[in-house]
């Protein structure tokens, strides 16, 4: 995998996005679907998978762990064939899981197979404390034994046996951990205070595909009855409507418009409201059985006071509320729009701290807190060097550079690249000036 640690991207702004684009697949649904494939015991088929740095990871690992993988068409990454037959190693790499956070929902499914997982300290994002207690919370309730070591957890059951679990946070991960064990453990779980996110319930329908039993898919309790063994399936990755709600931002803030093709419309309310307080409206449109989500070129860009004249607030929640991932791009999105707004980022304690590379660009932004920051816009802003300091910090920035006034250099793309599939390329194509260079 080449070292993607000195490129820059290098952003003209001021030219507005229009045009039409397709979303990527989901990428918090490509990779639990990935690592729960291992519990097929015939051939699994995926497609519209995303190609980017954090699949790419995933599908190393999984070779590294034996499982076979191949690409049955040669010229197209997004199709992937995976035999899951076999004996598996039971140690997740550590030099390529460090890199990944997605790495830990191999857990479940390692686990459920082999009975034991040596599982390192995960990756990825520095957003702040990532919890791994509510993972070891519904592990030991299936039976497992775990021990806690510097480096990572070993995770041993002689037998999983079924429980009526209480997850102490609506954790995605550790849900999607203690479905894929819970599918293969004799018996009835119940899985209370699950996260229901739209890449949970799509594993659980993947999961049902192959034979499992699991009731209750998009509520926050999952009943699930094990199966002695699962079979092969093919399914289709959805829509990342993360992505699409960057796009909405991009056509927005630059003054363009934009026509989003299969933009995955039922997941897209929250965020569609989130957009309407800002003054920004898009509208549905269906042809020949297909969707389109178009962002129409003049929008107010006027916040929308509360009832009483009361500022508003977009604050992250649980599925249905508004996703977290999203928090970055709305506060950059409020800098252009008129009036004063509250982000509420209640999850991540270091997510917002991005704000000084919007406040040197000129935007007016008071971080209250790691988790608020209260935004007044609109404000011009102006080209500059900046970092990427996560996936979703990432593309905000994308956005900042993009309506930006003068040149703007965003270091760390790597980041970027880990969760946007040849993201200067497509923006490129929507009459972006986006340039990727090398640095010495």
């Amino acid at each position: 995998m080449k070292d993607m640690q000195n490129e820059v991207f290098e952003v003209i702004g001021g030219f507005s996005i229009n045009g039409v684009i397709k979303p990527q697949g989901n990428k918090n649904e490509a990779l639990p679907i990935l690592s729960a494939s291992i519990l097929a015991t015939e051939p699994v088929y995926i497609e519209n998978l995303p190609v980017i740095e954090d699949v790419k990871q995933m599908i190393e690992i999984l070779k590294n762990l034996g499982i076979k993988v191949e690409y049955p068409y040669q010229n197209d990454l997004t199709k992937i064939k995976i035999y899951p037959d076999g004996k598996i190693k039971t140690e997740i790499p550590k030099e390529l899981s460090s890199l990944l956070r997605g790495s830990l929902t191999l857990a479940g499914p390692i686990l459920a197979r082999e009975r034991e997982v040596f599982l390192p300290r995960p990756g990825g994002d520095r957003i702040g404390r990532r919890r791994l207690d509510t993972h070891i919370l519904a592990f030991e309730s299936l039976g497992a034994n775990v021990k806690v070591y510097p480096d990572g957890f070993e995770i041993k059951a002689d037998i999983l046996k079924s429980a009526d679990i209480l997850l102490d946070e609506t954790s995605v991960t550790a849900t999607e951990n203690a479905i894929c064990v819970a599918v293969l453990t004799e018996g009835e779980t119940i899985i209370r205070n699950a996260a229901s996110e739209p890449h949970v319930q799509n594993l659980c329908h993947f999961l049902n595909q192959l034979g499992a039993k699991i009731e209750g898919i998009g509520s926050n309790v999952l009943r699930i009855k094990g199966v002695k063994k699962l079979t092969g399936t093919s399914h289709k990755i959805s829509s990342d409507y993360l992505e699409v709600g960057s796009f909405i931002s991009l056509a927005a803030t630059t003054r363009g418009e934009i026509i989003i093709e299969d933009p995955d419309l039922k997941n897209l309310r929250m965020i569609r409201m989130a957009f309407a307080k800002l003054g920004i409206l898009v509208r549905e449109e269906k042809k020949e059985e297909k969707e389109y989500l178009i962002v129409p070129k003049d929008q107010s860009l006027k916040i929308q006071m509360d009832i009483g004249g009361a500022i508003p607030k977009i604050e992250s929640a649980p599925w249905p509320g508004f996703p977290a991932d999203m928090t970055s791009v709305m506060l950059v999105t409020a800098t252009q729009c008129d009036g004063t707004i509250l982000i509420h980022e209640k999850l991540f304690e270091s997510r917002l701290f991005f704000t000084d590379r919007l406040i040197s660009m000129g935007a007016r932004i008071v971080l209250c807190d790691p988790h608020r920051a209260v935004v007044i816009g609109p404000t011009p802003l102006y080209g500059s060097i900046v970092s990427s300091p996560d996936i979703r910090a990432g593309m905000a920035m994308l956005i900042a550079a993009l309506c930006a006034e003068g040149k703007t250099i965003i270091q760390n793309i790597h980041q970027i690249d880990r969760g946007f599939m040849n993201i200067e390329t497509r923006l490129n194509q929507l009459g972006a000036k986006i340039q990727r260079k090398v640095i010495s």
